[in-house]
């Protein structure tokens, strides 16, 4: 059986001149980074402005195990199938971060022959995007610090200040920092410490922007801190604004590449959506859905999470109205949830499926709350019994949601021909896409109505520091932004240990933040960080180069 990189290295790749040109972008607009990447310009985006929009697909999923379930996979199998049934389709993918990649998860290029090419170019490195914003989040960090140094005029109070330094790597010894040792001459000591990049809040408003004018803006509005009367400051007063938009002038654009099967897709920005709001940029989204009858995406995570912020946050703050949800289901995760141990998972137990399938059903329930008729893409693995997948189609029609069975890890776009057939057929069945609370609902409010209606908990418990900091937000007038949840991933809860669909609990709100520049206000719940760390035996240990300088382990 061939590996994930091996299967991509035989790919026969197209210049990425003629996947433009294919998909309706002037070659001349595009910025090639060598022979299979590229940077889609303004110019270009401005030149297909007055072209319809496609449909809107979501891709999403039940709750993970820790070694997620291929929603990338079947975003990118679901696109090059719809293609394959004569519907023209281009798929619009988050950015890998660096993190994952040498933690946990490996890369995340999708998988199989579901893949984006050029596969160790788009997980190492791609076209610089994540670092450019590293860059602009630490240039940030250094002018705070020298503004402390330099008198302090804006009256920061060290103790108040907000703004963390940011590094693509899970590096827990960075959370907590002390800056300014040594002496007068290396700046005011403080407790400071590093968030990874990709839950920057300088990542959040790349990925919200509209347009290069919008980023600068919203650069200049992001709070870095507050004066001893509680005063915000920006990074605007700092005096940061520009510099920092001088960094992302590159990044701020989308960038062009291709499937196993030469489908285009449109890759850029990669906040997580444990921590941060979990979809490629608005820019991606709205290029992809201008090349395409119908535009697949992706939101990270359960659909507790990444669907919930991309409907909530990313929607309402773009315009953007999805047609469908596709929610992706294994038997894996389901057993996951079910309480199987994961030495057990790859062995066939039908009844602990129907036992986690319940997991399943209240995310096809969540999806209806927005409107959207709901399809599950069970992403097939080749330990799953006949019973077993019999058990998920039935759990699925009993919650009121198509199902098909996707082999598009195995067998590519034609493994999706019948769930392509099933979404199109899905499309446009709901009410019709609307956000889960209003915008002028308070901000606790706001936390409550997700916690009940997407989480199924019984309420919300606020720590003090927490409860203070939402208060002040609302009296800054931060009230009418929406609500960005970091939680674990692994339950609908707030405790990676409550598995299936778990009742009778509340949640814990300890911290907020108020990312004014991104647009909306994140409530940190339980025990999750916003930096993570390395698992005992990190995937960096399996990654290598050979003699020829190909790079292995990736997956």
């Amino acid at each position: 059986m061939l590996s994930d990189i091996e299967i991509a290295r035989r790919a026969r790749m197209l210049p990425i001149g003629r996947i433009a040109a294919d998909c309706g972008i002037d070659p001349e607009f595009i910025e090639p980074y060598g022979k299979y990447k590229a940077k889609v310009t303004q110019a270009a985006i401005d030149a297909l402005a007055d072209r319809p929009d496609g449909k809107l697909v979501l891709v999403t999923a039940v709750n993970p195990t820790p070694a997620g379930e291929g929603k990338t996979t079947v975003t990118i199998g679901l696109s090059m199938a719809l293609n394959r049934v004569g519907v023209r389709s281009a798929a619009a993918l988050r950015e890998p971060s660096l993190g994952p990649c040498f933690g946990v998860k490996g890369g995340a290029a999708g998988g199989g022959y579901a893949q984006v090419v050029p596969m160790e170019d788009i997980n190492l490195h791609f076209t610089g995007d994540i670092h450019a914003v590293t860059a602009a989040n630490n240039l940030l960090a250094a002018m705070i610090d020298n503004s402390l140094h330099q008198g302090n005029p804006l009256g920061l109070d060290p103790r108040r200040i907000t703004w963390k330094r940011a590094i693509d790597m899970n590096d827990r010894a960075l959370r907590r920092i002390v800056v300014g040792l040594g002496g007068a001459a290396d700046g005011v000591p403080r407790e400071d410490g590093f968030d990874i990049s990709v839950a920057s809040e300088v990542m959040a408003v790349l990925c919200l922007a509209e347009d290069a004018a919008d980023l600068k803006d919203r650069l200049a509005r992001m709070i870095v801190g507050y004066t001893r009367d509680g005063g915000a400051v920006s990074a605007g007063e700092i005096g940061a604004a520009g510099a920092m938009a001088a960094l992302l002038a590159g990044a701020v654009n989308p960038n062009l590449v291709q499937t196993l099967e030469n489908t285009p897709a449109i890759i850029h920005g990669g906040p997580f959506a444990n921590i941060a709001h979990g979809c490629n940029s608005v820019r991606a989204t709205k290029l992809a859905l201008k090349l395409s009858d119908v535009c697949v995406t992706e939101a990270g995570f359960g659909a507790d999470l990444g669907a919930e912020k991309f409907l909530d946050i990313k929607c309402r703050a773009a315009g953007l109205s999805p047609s469908a949800a596709v929610i992706v289901a294994t038997a894996r995760a389901l057993k996951h949830n079910a309480g199987v141990p994961k030495a057990a998972l790859s062995a066939p137990d039908a009844d602990a499926v129907r036992r986690g399938a319940a997991n399943l059903a209240k995310h096809i329930e969540n999806m209806r709350k927005y409107g959207l008729p709901a399809v599950v893409a069970i992403n097939r693995r080749e330990t799953d019994s006949d019973d077993e997948l019999n058990a998920i189609r039935e759990a699925a029609r009993a919650a009121g949601a198509e199902c098909a069975v996707a082999d598009v890890w195995a067998e590519g776009g034609a493994g999706g021909a019948e769930l392509a057939r099933v979404v199109l057929a899905a499309i446009g069945r709901g009410r019709g896409y609307g956000p889960l609370y209003p915008g002028d609902m308070p901000l606790t409010e706001k936390i409550e109505t997700i916690v009940r209606e997407i989480y199924g908990a019984d309420g919300v418990d606020y720590a003090p520091a927490a409860a203070k900091k939402l208060a002040e937000y609302e009296a800054l007038g931060a009230g009418g932004l929406p609500v960005c949840i970091a939680k674990t991933q692994y339950s609908l809860s707030d405790d990676p240990k409550l598995l299936g669909r778990p009742s009778g609990f509340r949640v814990s709100v300890r911290d907020a933040r108020l990312s004014a520049g991104a647009g909306f206000v994140v409530a940190l719940l339980g025990d999750i960080m916003t930096m993570p760390g390395l698992p005992k035996v990190p995937a960096a240990v399996g990654i290598d180069v050979d003699a020829d300088g190909g790079i292995t382990g990736l997956f």
